[in-house]
């Protein structure tokens, strides 16, 4: 039996209630929710804290069985950027401790923190109840701001500051994949034994490769129709501008390809980023279409639409999109970035390009459509690949994370496990 009875989880920048694709809500918001849902299955209760965003929200939330979600009032009560955040961050660690101590329990046995503005509050609250604390980045300010394109801001030092703290601080850190692990040490300098690497999941009841004609049949594709499909944040760093232009190249080099391109997805971040423009410019205004975030059946469904779905990342911690999209049989070219290269079997499940020429995406594209048989072989090995990737996996390893962290902390401080205060 699991000592760990009950976590808390801080996700205090963006909620997991919130709909994927839209501000700053993406993966990790699916990630937080999903590997909650997966710990409460093993009898973990799960305890979410996030920062309320509007006026009459509700103080509670249960999205599943023994997972809740705590709306934290700190700062006005609407959305703010996650750069405005830091500001707030004492005030939503004692509104934190303030609903802790109202629940009946009035304990927790961890606290898990997702992204930096919620590690530091970790480490504060970690101080505070005498608890472990373990922490995903998810993403990290030194390895964007390697990826920086011309004009863009970097992440500020505050953040890179946090980060380090939360490094050399937390009781464990959990890296998504191996590449995130060695990042984690060579620009945080973590200690390799402190990390636990805990693959993501997909939810394999939702995503599956069934009725993919009947699919392209509800999206108004027709067969021989060419369809690449984006699905995510729009903004640059998610590379929707590269698959434009990509395919506004195969287009102008082969007009016999019956082309439809498909953007699903809201601006995220900086507002300067205009998908109609890039769209229009690139003379696409005809086969390209955007559509806004939708629900998880509906995304599934979208996949199935496609002949192959795009991922022309600068960084990903882990590629959510591309595990959806290949448990539906779909394949996937993505770029060769963080987890993408251990979410697609290069080759075998879709494509990974070195970087982001658009003439290299085109290529990618062009020999995908002038051999549908390989297509078609990929989607079906992509949807045996996905199948190794549940959620229910990640729960495991993560509660092994969760013991760990225990040992370390009750047993430096000789209080035996299971007696946490």
């Amino acid at each position: 039996m699991s000592l760990i009875r009950r976590v808390a989880f801080l996700s205090l920048h963006t909620s997991p209630m919130e709909q994927p694709g839209s501000g700053d809500a993406g993966g990790m918001n699916v990630y937080v929710r999903a590997l909650a849902a997966a710990l409460a299955e093993t009898g973990v209760e799960v305890e979410i804290f996030t920062r309320s965003t509007a006026a009459g929200q509700a103080a509670v939330e249960h999205p599943s069985p023994g997972v809740c979600v705590h709306n934290v009032m700190a700062g006005p009560p609407r959305k703010l950027p996650k750069e405005a955040l830091p500001e707030l961050l004492h005030s939503m660690v004692a509104e934190v401790d303030r609903i802790r101590h109202l629940q009946p329990h009035g304990r927790y046995d961890m606290i898990h923190s997702h992204y930096w503005v919620s590690g530091v509050a970790g480490l504060e609250l970690s101080q505070l109840w005498g608890l472990p604390l373990v922490h995903t980045m998810h993403t990290m300010a030194k390895v964007k701001n390697l990826l920086l394109e011309s004009g863009e801001q970097p992440e500020p030092r505050r953040r890179e500051d946090g980060e380090q703290r939360i490094v050399d601080a937390a009781t464990r850190l959990i890296a998504n994949t191996g590449t995130e692990a060695a990042e984690l040490v060579s620009h945080y300098n973590a200690d390799p034994d402190h990390i636990d690497v805990a693959p993501p999941g997909v939810d394999l009841t939702v995503f599956t490769p069934a009725f993919r004609g009947r699919s392209r049949a509800a999206h108004g594709v027709p067969p021989g129709r060419f369809h690449l499909l984006f699905a995510g944040r729009i903004q640059r760093l998610k590379g929707p501008q590269v698959l434009i232009k990509a395919a506004a190249l195969l287009r102008s080099r082969r007009p016999d390809i019956d082309l439809q391109l498909t953007v699903l997805g809201a601006i995220s971040g900086a507002k300067d980023f205009d998908l109609k423009s890039l769209i229009s410019a690139a003379g696409m205004d005809d086969v390209a279409t955007h559509h806004p975030p939708v629900s998880a059946p509906e995304l599934a469904g979208w996949y199935r639409s496609a002949d192959v779905v795009v991922m022309p990342s600068y960084s990903e911690s882990f590629g959510l999109v591309a595990l959806e999209a290949q448990a539906c049989g779909t394949p996937v070219v993505a770029t060769k970035v963080g987890g993408l290269s251990r979410a697609i079997f290069d080759g075998r499940t879709g494509l990974l390009v070195d970087g982001h020429k658009p003439e290299d995406w085109a290529d990618a594209l062009e020999a995908l459509y002038d051999d549908p048989a390989t297509r078609e072989d990929m989607g079906r090995a992509a949807s045996l690949h996905a199948q190794g990737f549940g959620w229910q996996r990640t729960a495991a390893i993560t509660l092994e994370s969760y013991h760990t962290a225990a040992a370390q902390h009750f047993g430096s401080l000789h209080i035996p496990v299971g007696h946490a205060p």
